[in-house]
C-alpha cells in the first residue's frame, strides 16, 4: 500500500519503520527538515529500543521517503495517517492548531485527486473533533464530501515509549472509528495481520476511547501509588498487597465493575471508603483520589435526582430499592437515599421491590431502613403492574426480565422513565426514556 504519515514526532516515526519494514511504500512528511535529515539518513528521532537498526534498515530498503510538500504526499499515497503532536495549552485544553493547520492544507492537496483519498486520524483528539472541527475544513477547502471524494477516520494508537516497536506489532486491540466501509476495510488490509481483535466503532467511541483508557492508565498508576502510601504508613509490604489484588482476574483485573450505571451503595464499599480515608488521616497520609471517590458517588445519585425533579411530576415509581438486584439489603442503598431525598421533597412515592419484605428485614439493615425510610411499609406495593399505573415518573433500578416485560406492557406514552440500568428492550416501551448519561 501506498501510505503517508503526516508527523514523525514519536507514533509517527514508529509507523513509518514498521509500515516499511512490512513491505508498504510510506512517505514521512513533518515541517521539521533536521527532523527529516536524519530519518532519510537512516537515523531515528526517537530514541527506542530498536529503533536504530530499524531505521537503517527501512531506509536502505528504498520503500522509504520523507518530504515538506503536503500535496505530494497525498497525491502519491492511498491513505494518510495524521499522527502531530497535539499538546496542552496554557488552560488545559488541547492545542490543536498543527492538525488544524493540515486539515486546511490536507483538504486543498485533496481537491486536486481523481480518487478518493483515505485519512486517518492517530493524533488523540477531543470527542467530535474529526466531525465537527475537521471534516469542515476538509471539506471546505477540498469542495468534495466525507465518503465521496475523501474519508476520515480515527485509530487510535497504543504505543508506550520504550516497547513501542512490540507494541506495534502486538497491540491490546485494533480500533478504527469510520462512517463507512471502504477505509475500514483499507485498515483492515493494513492492520488485520496483527494478533488482536479488529473492532469498528464510531469515530466519536473510538476519540473518547482513547482519553479513557489513558485515564484509566493514570487511576491505576495512582491507585497502586497511593495504596503504597498507605501501606508505608501501616508497615505493610505494598508489593506483596498489590501482587495478591492482582491475582483477582475475576472481580479486580477483569471486565466487572466497569460498566456505567448507578452509585454504588451497600454494606462493604461506602463503608470501607471512609475507613480507609479515616485511617489515613490518622497516620498524616493523603490519599486525593480514594478520598474523592464517595464525593464522586453523591454527584451521580444528585443525577437522578435532578432528573426527577426537572421533570415537574410528583407521583413517583420506584422499580427497585435495594443497592443490587436480587438482594433485600438496603444499607446504603442509593436508591433509598434517592427515595428520602425524593420524600423530603414532597414527592409521592411508590415502591416495587420483590425482594424486600419488611418482616424478614434483620439487623443492620432493618435498622438502617427504620432511620431513613420509617414509612416503607406505606410505599411498598406487591404489584409491579400497580406501581407502574400510578406513576407519573418511573425510576427504574431493578436488571430483571419480568420488570422489562411489565414496563413494556404497562407503561404509557404521557409517563417518563429514568432508567438507571440501561433497558435492554426501551423500543418496546411506549414512556419517555431518559438514562442517568446515556
Amino acid at each position: 500500500m501506498n501510505i503517508s504519515i503526516f508527523g514523525l514526532g514519536y507514533v509517527g516515526a514508529v509507523s513509518l519503520a514498521c509500515l516499511s519494514r512490512d513491505g508498504h511504500q510510506v512517505i514521512g512528511v513533518d515541517i521539521d527538515a533536521n527532523k527529516l535529515e536524519l530519518i532519510a539518513g537512516g537515523k531515528t528521532p526517537v530514541v527506542e529500543e530498536g529503533m536504530v537498526d530499524l531505521m537503517q534498515q527501512v531506509a536502505a530498503s528504498g520503500r522509504m521517503r520523507v518530504t515538506t510538500d503536503t500535496e505530494q504526499a497525498v497525491a502519491d499515497s492511498d491513505l494518510s495517517l495524521v499522527c502531530v503532536g497535539t499538546p496542552s495549552a496554557a488552560n488545559g485544553s488541547q492545542d490543536q492548531s498543527a492538525v488544524l493547520r493540515l486539515a486546511e492544507s490536507m483538504g486543498r492537496a485533496i481537491a486536486n485527486k481523481t480518487t478518493p483519498h483515505v485519512v486517518v486520524f492517530r493524533s488523540t483528539l477531543v470527542p467530535g473533533t474529526v466531525e465537527d472541527v475537521l471534516r469542515p475544513i476538509i471539506e471546505r477547502e477540498s469542495g468534495k464530501m466525507d465518503g465521496e471524494g475523501f474519508h476520515l477516520c480515527f485509530q487510535p494508537e497504543f504505543l508506550r515509549e520504550g516497547s513501542s516497536i512490540r507494541d506495534y506489532d502486538k497491540p491490546p486491540f485494533t480500533v478504527v472509528g469510520a462512517n463507512h466501509d471502504h477505509p475500514v476495510a483499507m485498515l483492515q488490509d493494513l492492520f488485520g495481520h496483527l494478533p488482536c481483535k479488529f473492532l469498528k466503532t464510531s469515530v466519536r467511541s473510538a476519540e473518547m476511547m482513547k482519553y479513557c483508557c489513558n485515564n484509566f492508565h493514570a487511576l491505576k498508576i495512582t491507585f497502586a501509588n497511593e495504596t503504597a502510601r498507605l501501606c508505608g504508613a501501616l508497615g505493610v509490604d505494598p508489593f506483596e498487597v498489590m501482587d495478591l489484588v492482582c491475582q483477582d482476574t475475576q472481580l479486580n483485573i477483569s471486565r466487572a465493575y466497569l460498566k456505567p450505571g448507578f452509585a454504588f451503595g451497600g454494606s462493604c464499599l461506602p463503608k470501607d471508603l471512609r475507613a480507609t480515608s479515616y485511617l489515613a488521616k490518622t497516620r498524616d497520609v493523603e490519599l486525593p483520589m480514594l478520598s474523592s471517590i464517595l464525593a464522586s458517588n453523591e454527584k451521580h445519585l444528585g443525577l437522578a435526582y435532578d432528573q426527577v425533579i426537572a421533570s415537574g411530576k410528583r407521583r413517583v415509581g420506584f422499580v427497585g430499592l435495594s443497592f443490587k438486584t436480587g438482594t433485600d439489603d438496603l444499607r446504603e442503598s442509593p436508591l433509598v437515599t434517592l427515595a428520602e431525598q425524593l420524600i423530603g421533597k414532597g414527592m409521592s412515592l411508590s415502591i416495587y421491590d420483590p425482594e424486600v419484605h419488611l418482616a424478614q428485614l434483620l439487623g443492620a439493615n432493618k435498622r438502617y431502613v427504620e432511620t431513613h425510610l420509617p414509612h416503607i411499609g406505606q410505599l411498598l406495593q406487591a404489584d409491579l403492574a400497580t406501581v407502574i399505573g400510578g406513576a407519573e415518573v418511573l425510576v427504574v433500578g431493578l436488571t430483571e426480565a419480568r420488570v422489562y416485560e411489565a414496563l413494556a406492557a404497562h407503561c404509557r406514552p404521557d409517563q417518563l422513565v429514568i432508567d438507571l440500568v440501561n433497558l435492554p428492550n426501551r423500543a418496546d416501551i411506549r414512556a419517555r426514556i431518559t438514562g442517568l448519561c446515556w
